[in-house]
């Protein structure tokens, strides 16, 4: 670009266009913040990251470009590939690995920075406090992409059981003792070969040792706080190289996973250390000392639609189950001959509900419902006790009753979906298991309580045909 235009004005260019690209960053975020502008917002941000990936190419200090340009294709290729191939139901782990691939790029580049001052060329913004922020950002992103495999493997059902040892708390301290050293000395002082690669084989073990004792159940909080890391090691390495492109995008990522990963824990009321460090979701809790009365009571689709049919007011719980069986479609066809029949039906969604933050949320759009059908817990929990039919389509935790009644339940205190006050409850649900934290769930043996057993998509079929039968 010197070439074309003088050095001043070309430096000028390309900060306007860093800025332009912020702008586009932090706009599209916010759009993203509403299901209804979610998909311009996306478009926005993807505007910004084109508009900073081009004017890079003009920086005076770039000069790879057959390396870049063959980089920037063969990525784009896989991933619009993978994003094209991949079905809803993977959504989760897909976004965990693209999560773990951008804390991947973040140590990568603070590797590179790092080598230089190993062979003696320096930092390409020379400082301690670049220095001290490239070892930061080498580790935070290390974590975070090591953790993102984990949490894609566990997904993606490679690894099913968790994984705990005795003293493994007291390892993961020791590790994390030994790993803040060698940052001190990668930050500080003139360091070894040995050095440098030991801090990140520490890193990647602590990525993995933290995410493998961490059951299904907190996935969703899991994969925010994972976001949220890599956002920030983004952030870090953008000061390091003086890209404010990288700056504001790391900062803004970090800081929305960190506020969404907060949320999450509070829908939970659980802190993100109990997250970390606890057993909750492993199936290995312990039993409940609450004795559970009654037991589970089948019902037929066809007389469940009967009531379903006749009720006034209709509230849906979508979860796991539902993604699983792709069932979306056909419970937002059963909800319009419902709505046609003149019965008021919403559906109700818990923050935590799924295995991704938005989970459901994203599986209704798909289906096309619309937004204004749909509610979060704050704002639907009021209506259930004069609710005639809530339809829970294989949720389990945030719809047990045991957050409210049993103080030796691991979730206890987590706030709820109350369905078990509506009048009548059906649960589409595959067998009697107890889901995929392992956490028995009393709403299963209430009174107002039956089972409609089977795949969520052909029960929702049946429930269409019942309903279109009267």
């Amino acid at each position: 670009m010197d070439g074309f235009l003088r050095p001043g004005l070309a430096h000028g260019l390309i900060q306007v266009s860093y800025f332009i690209a912020a702008i586009l960053f932090i706009s599209g975020l916010k759009k993203m913040s509403h299901p209804a502008t979610a998909k311009g917002g996306i478009v926005r941000a993807g505007a910004g990251m084109v508009v900073a990936t081009l004017i890079t190419f003009a920086e005076p200090q770039m000069h790879n470009y057959l390396p870049m340009t063959s980089a920037i294709f063969i990525g784009g290729v896989l991933a619009w590939w993978s994003g094209k191939r991949v079905a809803m139901t993977d959504m989760p782990q897909m976004i965990a690995l693209y999560n773990g691939m951008g804390g991947g790029a973040a140590a990568a580049i603070a590797a590179v920075e790092l080598l230089r001052v190993l062979t003696g060329d320096g930092l390409s913004h020379e400082s301690f406090a670049a220095r001290e922020l490239a070892v930061l950002g080498a580790l935070i992103g290390t974590v975070a992409f090591s953790g993102s495999l984990i949490a894609f493997a566990k997904l993606q059902g490679w690894m099913r059981k968790v994984r705990r040892f005795s003293g493994q708390q007291a390892l993961n301290a020791i590790l994390f003792l030994a790993l803040l050293v060698l940052g001190f000395l990668l930050a500080r002082t003139e360091f070894s070969v040995e050095e440098y690669v030991a801090f990140f084989a520490i890193a990647l073990l602590i990525g993995v040792l933290m995410t493998i004792p961490i059951g299904g159940a907190d996935m969703p909080v899991v994969i925010s706080l994972y976001n949220a890391l890599t956002g920030l090691a983004v952030g870090f390495e953008g000061f390091v190289l003086q890209n404010p492109a990288m700056m504001i995008a790391g900062i803004v990522v970090g800081a929305a996973g960190t506020l969404l990963t907060q949320l999450m824990a509070h829908a939970m009321n659980r802190p993100i250390s109990n997250v970390l460090f606890s057993g909750f979701g492993t199936g290995d809790d312990g039993a409940s000392t609450m004795a559970v009365s009654g037991s589970m009571k089948a019902i037929d689709a066809a007389d469940a639609a009967i009531t379903m049919a006749y009720a006034e007011k209709v509230i849906i719980i979508p979860g796991y189950g539902m993604a699983v069986a792709q069932a979306q479609h056909k419970i937002w066809e059963l909800v319009k001959i419902l709505l046609e029949k003149g019965v008021k039906v919403s559906f109700a969604i818990h923050p935590v509900a799924g295995r991704m933050p938005g989970h459901m949320n994203v599986l209704l759009a798909e289906a096309g419902v619309p937004y204004d059908l749909i509610y979060d817990l704050e704002d639907v929990n009021s209506q259930f006790p004069t609710t005639d039919v809530a339809l829970v389509i294989g949720a389990n935790d945030v719809v047990n009753p045991a957050a409210r009644k049993d103080t030796s339940s691991p979730i206890y205190g987590m706030p709820i979906l109350d369905a078990d006050k509506a009048r009548n409850v059906f649960v589409i649900k595959r067998g009697q298991g107890t889901g995929f934290s392992g956490i028995e769930n009393l709403l299963f043996f209430e009174d107002n309580t039956r089972m409609c057993y089977g795949d969520a998509q052909d029960v929702a079929q049946k429930l269409i045909a019942g309903v279109k039968a009267l």
